[in-house]
């Protein structure tokens, strides 16, 4: 790897008339994130340009978000997706969840620290801000990153802790979500592996089902990602992914973000979750699903 010679790359595929955008995919989606960061600095000395500004000034719409995603180091570009979940035009729910219920503890800290630093207000201000009720309450909850990331399962303990969810659920009329959440956002993922199977023995239904038949709305759609993030994150994302392609359009939001920021992390995980879980190929369903520049840099982000 020389970054020196690739940020050369970027350039001879930027000047001059036209863009040559597939030496742009091929360059950046042969690096890592730490590799593109040093040719963003290797090209401001050698070339006296912003990469950035370069690229954007280029590319333009979903491939352009692509490629400043890739170009953007993995904490900063959660913080500018929770940004504009939280700022934009409305709140996207999606996001949020998504991003507060899949990051470790350490991830989450590093976000709420770049964040406030970005912005100048906290990330739990501005959900608070923006968020109501019982939503906000578990989204605040698990900005804090303070999951327990042990691995010991407290047999009494988890027994208890099924017993409460189901009573605090299934068993009364009316929900008492303070329970769920205190329970599913704070203790470790083996000890609550192990409550999920209680509760299956207690209330004869998956805990899923029980969420979804007792909450609704942004509520339940946060608890159920939590429950799937603790049983199988790569499961998670990939239904992600299909969602934000299946049907009439695209939400190229959804889409963009986990590609870009699972695809040095789980990807190949991902895809074999997608094709078990709905019998095709994440590589396919990109394909009939996007066009263009912008589905050749998701291809190679998808890999095989």
């Amino acid at each position: 790897f020389s970054a020196d010679q690739e940020a050369q790359a970027l350039r001879k595929a930027m000047k001059g008339l036209g863009t040559d955008e597939d030496a742009i995919i091929e360059t950046l989606t042969k690096l890592n994130v730490s590799q593109r960061q040093q040719v963003l600095i290797t090209y401001k000395s050698t070339i006296g340009r912003d990469l950035i500004d370069d690229l954007k000034s280029e590319l333009s719409g979903n491939f352009e978000r692509v490629i400043i995603g890739l170009m953007t180091p993995t904490i900063m570009y959660d913080v500018h997706e929770l940004r504009r979940a939280l700022k934009g035009a409305g709140t996207d729910e999606g996001c949020l969840i998504e991003i507060l219920a899949s990051r470790t503890n350490a991830e989450i800290r590093h976000i709420n620290e770049n964040y406030k630093l970005q912005y100048g207000s906290t990330l739990e201000d501005d959900i608070v801000s923006d968020t109501s009720s019982m939503f906000r309450r578990v989204l605040v909850s698990l900005a804090t990153g303070n999951r327990d990331e042990g691995t010991f399962v407290d047999e009494a303990l988890a027994q208890q802790d099924a017993q409460c969810l189901y009573e605090a659920g299934e068993k009364k009329w009316g929900t008492d979500e303070v329970q769920f959440m205190s329970i599913l956002c704070t203790r470790n993922r083996c000890h609550l592996l192990r409550v999920f199977d209680v509760y299956r023995g207690i209330a004869n239904k998956d805990i899923t089902e029980s969420i979804k038949s007792e909450m609704s709305g942004d509520l339940e759609d946060a608890l159920l990602a939590v429950v799937k993030c603790l049983r199988n994150k790569p499961a998670y994302f990939a239904e992600r992914l299909y969602k934000s392609m299946k049907g009439l359009g695209t939400d190229d939001s959804t889409l963009i973000r986990v590609m870009v920021s699972r695809a040095e992390v789980d990807m190949l995980y991902i895809r074999r979750e997608f094709l078990a879980m709905y019998g095709k190929s994440l590589h396919s369903f990109i394909k009939g699903d996007c066009s263009g520049d912008y589905r050749k840099v998701l291809l190679r982000l998808c890999g095989g």
